[in-house]
């Protein structure tokens, strides 16, 4: 109980260059797996066709893959929400075939060897021109949110906490599209939806440690920076271990119980919220003290003769 009522005492700045270290490997590993395996695009950048068809019972996986593959399908099979209802991704082809022609096939080769009816619930197709516009906008979403932030975190801090906070979300973005490249996991817009909210997720736990810093630097000035540092990250420490806690158990439930469909979210936002915490103690931290951020930077500044004024 003591250690989540936030009256721990951990040197975690001692450790800062070790964290420093490991941060190095990660992203240099990410940076490497990202050049060389690149990512698994989904057919919302690729281009492609998705059908989702329902079962009348809960079909086999590898029997629907193995269907489709000996039709001539490269594709994608997942289940969507119940087990009988089945998504199909399939890339773009050379042959020119309607959305019409190429569903019948599918539906045809889903088919063989089930009892029962299969019903077509949708069919949409992605250009590869619609895809690259989404691979854009994607991109220029995570752009334009890291110079929002670094401009809110300057007028609302300072400039050192600013450059702190995009460090910290670098750091965590990068390392997480660095595991979602080594583990392969389909890239579509849900995992792009994912690595933004896990800017916001650890924008917030960094901003809470911030602030804390700021109202500890006036509170304890005859301390050093790494030592008020060491404490505002113990007296959060609580808040940002439960938080983190309570959130993963959430994700791992979504992961697991939440269908195929959704798995590429949900891991995307466990790595990131776990790379988030780490990055908010020592990445943010660390820069705010490499670049030399001290009580001097946070003191109000008092107008001459304002103490006079303000006697009775």
């Amino acid at each position: 109980m003591k250690f989540f009522s936030g009256k721990t005492n951990i040197d975690f700045m001692s450790r800062s260059k070790l964290a420093l270290i490991f941060s190095s490997v990660l992203i240099i590993a990410s940076i490497t797996s990202l050049a060389v395996r690149g990512l698994n695009f989904g057919l919302d950048f690729t281009g492609g066709t998705l059908i989702e068809v329902g079962y009348s019972t809960a079909p086999e996986i590898s029997d629907v893959r193995a269907n489709l593959e000996k039709a001539g399908f490269d594709s994608i099979v997942q289940t969507f929400g119940a087990a009988t209802d089945i998504v199909v991704r399939i890339p773009p082809t050379e042959e020119a075939e309607s959305s019409a022609e190429l569903s019948t096939r599918v539906l045809a080769a889903l088919s063989q060897g089930v009892d029962g009816e299969i019903e077509m619930r949708r069919v949409e197709f992605v250009g590869p021109q619609v895809g690259d516009e989404l691979a854009e906008q994607g991109i220029l979403a995570v752009i334009y949110a890291m110079v929002g932030v670094f401009l809110y975190v300057m007028f609302r801090f300072q400039w050192r906490f600013s450059v702190g906070a995009v460090a910290a979300l670098l750091h965590d973005i990068i390392i997480s599209m660095g595991v979602l490249s080594f583990v392969h996991i389909e890239f579509d817009l849900t995992v792009v939806a994912a690595i933004l909210a896990v800017v916001g997720y650890s924008l917030n736990d960094t901003i809470v440690l911030f602030d804390r810093i700021r109202e500890n630097f006036p509170r304890y000035r005859k301390r050093t920076p790494v030592e008020v540092v060491n404490t505002s990250i113990n007296e959060t420490l609580s808040r940002t271990l439960m938080t983190s806690t309570t959130t993963l158990l959430v994700l791992a439930a979504l992961f697991y119980f939440g269908g195929e469909i959704i798995h590429g979210f949900a891991f995307t936002l466990i790595v990131g919220v776990v790379v988030g915490t780490y990055s908010s103690i020592y990445v943010a931290s660390t820069v705010l003290l490499l670049l030399g951020v001290s009580k001097y930077d946070l003191m109000v500044v008092e107008k001459e003769g304002a103490t006079l004024d303000a006697r009775p």
